[in-house]
């Protein structure tokens, strides 16, 4: 990364305050992006709950001029395979180009007497380029209760490339910020590739 960009110095720091791994995060984040100037970035850590254990995992989003990069860092317990706790970083890269959708879903409270230029309480934000896509398929049916035709299937296909969601409540209202300063940036950027 070009290490006097001020958003990239904003990044760092952002990995840094997360507390995960910043080294190893930073590190997979930083051999991704390469040289290229960062325009937007999002750090969004996860505590989930599996069972009996407390997993924690990291996604970095980084908008570049050409590229969206995701960087995702879990950490796993030992287990039969090692016999120390490891963590496991994989990046993505895609070009701008790819992307075929950003979605933005907003919950707000009391919608009413919404103010614009609220916070919502949370987000989601999805991102679709074509690499994941998930087929929900069920028996189809007619109206006769009494048919009993083979009628196929029917279903829907979905891109499932990426979707994050953040909340004031979990997060706090910074990171509810800052994604959807990330989502305007990469929509923009999206809006600007010539198809």
């Amino acid at each position: 990364m070009a290490k006097t960009s001020t958003t990239t110095q904003g990044l760092r720091a952002a990995i840094e305050r997360s507390g995960y791994y910043p080294a190893l995060v930073a590190e997979a984040v930083e051999a991704a992006v390469g040289g290229e100037p960062v325009r937007s970035y999002l750090v969004h850590q996860e505590t989930t709950f599996d069972q009996n254990e407390v997993r924690r995992h990291v996604t970095v989003l980084v908008l570049t001029g050409n590229r969206f990069i995701v960087s995702h860092t879990d950490e796993q317990a030992a287990d039969s395979t090692s016999p120390t706790p490891y963590a496991t970083t994989s990046t993505e890269s895609v070009k701008i180009g790819r992307i075929s959708s950003v979605v933005v879903s907003r919950v707000v409270a009391n919608p009413e007497s919404y103010t614009p230029g609220t916070l919502p309480r949370e987000i989601v934000l999805t991102i679709g380029w074509g690499a994941v896509s998930r087929i929900d398929l069920e028996p189809a049916a007619c109206g006769d209760p009494d048919c009993e035709a083979d009628h196929g299937y029917t279903g829907s296909s979905t891109a499932d490339d990426l979707s994050l969601r953040v909340s004031e409540a979990g997060d706090g209202p910074e990171t509810v910020r800052q994604a959807l300063t990330f989502a305007q940036a990469i929509s923009e950027a999206t809006a600007d590739v010539p198809r």
